[in-house]
Order: structure tokens, then C-alpha cells, then sequence
């Protein structure tokens, strides 16, 4: 289990890029669901899917 996959933390799905930034809604356990602003809402299995934390860029 991660911890620091909790909700308000951006994400991004390693192998659906066109996704976009996703926030995580809720995490339990191994079920983590996801709103990506371009797929909508996704229950992922951080068992089968590592997320990558996303951070902003700064200038």
C-alpha cells in the first residue's frame, strides 16, 4: 500500500498519458479512484498500476 496516494494528490497513469492529470478522490486499501481531466473518474489497483506522483513545474 502507498501512502501518500490520499485524496487531493495529483497523479498521473504511466501507461494513458492522454489522460491527463488525475486527483485521487479516495484510496483504500489497493483501490485508488482517480478524476482525470480527461478520462473522467477511474477506480485504478495500485496493485497492477503504479500512478506517478505528478508535480507542477515551476518557473
Amino acid at each position: 500500500m502507498r501512502y501518500d496516494l490520499v485524496p487531493g494528490v495529483y497523479v498521473l497513469h504511466p501507461d494513458q498519458p492522454d489522460w491527463g492529470v488525475g486527483q485521487v478522490q479516495s484510496a483504500i486499501g489497493s483501490r485508488v479512484t482517480v478524476n482525470f481531466e480527461n478520462a473522467g473518474k477511474v477506480l485504478i489497483n495500485t496493485e497492477k498500476i503504479e500512478l506517478t506522483l505528478y508535480e507542477e513545474q515551476k518557473h
